[in-house]
C-alpha cells in the first residue's frame, strides 16, 4: 500500500484545519506543526486531536533546526506550507516578521527536505497569494500575468513563489505554488474583512452592535470557499508534473456587495448612498445608518482589483471552482455567526448571573 504522510504547517489556521480533515478522509496520516505559545490557538483543530491519523509537533517557521527535526521524524510524502503572517495590513506594521516567516520560512522548509535527503520522495505545496498581482496589470489574472506586489506581505510572498520555482529547476524537486485568491469560511479570522462583516451583520441584527466601519467599499475581490480550495491544493500535488496554478472562482465582487449579501442573510436589507469616504449603508426598513467608511482602514498602498482565471486548474486538474457560490459562502458564514453571537450572549448572561450569585453568597 502506498505510504501517504502529509505534514501541514499552519495547521491551526482556516486552511490548515480544512486540509487536515480532507487528507484524513483520503487515508493520510496527517502531521501538523504548531508553535509553542502561552496562548492556545487550537480551536479549529480541537475536534481532530486524539484521532489516530492526526499528530501534532512543535516547531517554528523562524527556526530552521526545529523544522529539520520534524521533517526527519515524520518523513512526509507531501508537505503543505500554509504557515504565514497572512494579514496584509499587519504586514505594514510588522514587515520584518512578515518577511522572516513568509519569505525565509519557505526557504527553511525546502532546506529541511534537502537536509533529510527527501528531495525525490517528498512533494511540496506552497500557499502563494493573489496579492502577488497587487497593482494589477491585467484583468483577470492568470499564471502568466506579471506580478506587481503592493504590500510587505505580497513582497515576502513573491520571494516564496520564486524560491519554490528555483528549487524546482535547480534540484528537480516536486514543489509547486498555488496562487490562492481570497478564500473565506466560518473559520476565517475575525480581523479579516469578510468575517468582520458577517460578525457585524449578526451582532447588529441581534442588537449587540450599532455600526460597522470599513475601508474601501469599492475594492474588488474574487472570493471562494476555503473548504473547496484545499481540494485544489491536494490536486496540485497529485498532478503528473510540478506546476503552479491559480486557485480562484473566476467571479468578482466588491466589498459593498459582500455587505449587501451578509446583511440580507441576517435579515437586514441595506441601501448605500454617497460616494468615496462619504458613502454610507442604511437599513432600508428603519433608515438607520449601519455601515460607514473610515480612513483608519485604508492601507498605504491598496490593491483594488483582484480577479482570478482558474481555467488551468479546471482543465488540467479537473477542479470545480464553482462548487460553492458566492451567495452560498456568505450565507454559510452569516448563519454560523448568527449562532455564535446568540451563544456568546447566553454565555455572557450566565457569567453575569453567576457573579451576582457569588457576590450575594447564594452559591459557593
Amino acid at each position: 500500500m502506498e505510504r501517504k504522510v502529509a505534514l501541514i504547517t499552519g495547521v491551526t489556521g482556516q486552511d490548515g484545519s480544512y486540509l487536515a480533515e480532507f487528507l484524513i478522509g483520503k487515508g493520510y496520516d496527517v502531521h501538523g506543526i504548531i508553535r509553542r505559545s502561552s496562548v492556545d490557538y487550537r480551536e479549529r483543530i480541537a475536534h481532530l486531536e486524539g484521532h489516530c491519523q492526526f499528530h501534532l509537533h512543535y516547531a517554528d517557521m523562524s527556526d530552521s533546526m526545529s523544522l529539520v527535526k520534524v521533517v526527519a521524524q515524520v518523513e512526509p510524502t507531501e508537505i503543505y506550507n500554509l504557515a504565514a503572517q497572512s494579514h496584509v495590513q499587519v504586514s505594514f506594521d510588522s514587515p520584518e516578521f512578515t518577511a522572516d516567516v513568509d519569505a525565509t520560512g519557505v526557504l527553511r522548509i525546502l532546506e529541511a527536505v534537502r537536509a533529510n535527503h527527501l528531495e525525490k520522495k517528498c512533494r511540496i505545496y506552497q500557499a502563494s497569494t493573489s496579492e502577488l498581482y497587487g497593482k494589477v496589470e491585467e484583468v483577470p489574472q492568470n499564471e502568466n500575468t506579471p506580478f506587481h506586489p503592493y504590500s510587505p506581505y505580497a513582497v515576502a510572498k513573491l520571494y516564496g513563489y520564486w524560491i519554490i520555482k528555483e528549487y524546482r529547476e535547480a534540484y528537480n524537486m516536486f514543489c509547486c505554488s498555488g496562487i490562492l485568491f481570497n478564500h473565506e469560511s466560518e473559520r476565517r479570522g475575525e480581523t479579516f474583512v469578510t468575517r468582520k462583516i458577517t460578525l457585524a451583520a449578526a451582532r447588529i441584527a441581534q442588537g449587540k452592535q450599532e455600526k460597522l466601519y470599513l475601508g474601501n467599499l469599492s475594492s474588488l475581490r474574487d472570493w471562494g470557499y476555503a473548504k473547496d480550495y484545499v481540494e485544489c491544493m491536494w490536486l496540485i500535488l497529485q498532478h503528473d508534473t510540478p506546476e503552479d496554478f491559480v486557485i480562484a472562482t473566476g467571479v468578482q465582487h466588491s466589498v459593498r456587495e459582500f455587505c449587501l449579501y451578509a446583511f440580507r442573510a441576517a435579515g437586514i436589507e441595506l441601501e448605500f448612498k454617497g460616494e468615496g469616504m462619504d458613502e454610507k449603508g442604511y437599513d432600508v426598513k428603519s433608515g438607520k445608518c449601519l455601515v460607514e467608511v473610515s480612513p483608519d482602514f485604508y492601507r498605504p498602498t491598496d490593491v483594488v482589483n483582484l480577479w482570478g482565471d482558474p481555467t488551468k486548474a479546471k482543465k488540467e486538474l479537473g477542479w470545480n471552482p464553482q462548487k460553492t457560490t458566492f451567495e452560498e459562502l456568505v450565507s454559510i458564514m452569516v448563519k454560523h455567526d448568527m449562532q455564535k453571537v446568540a451563544a456568546d450572549h447566553v454565555a455572557s448572561v450566565m457569567r453575569t448571573n453567576l457573579a451576582e450569585y457569588l457576590e450575594k453568597g447564594l452559591v459557593k
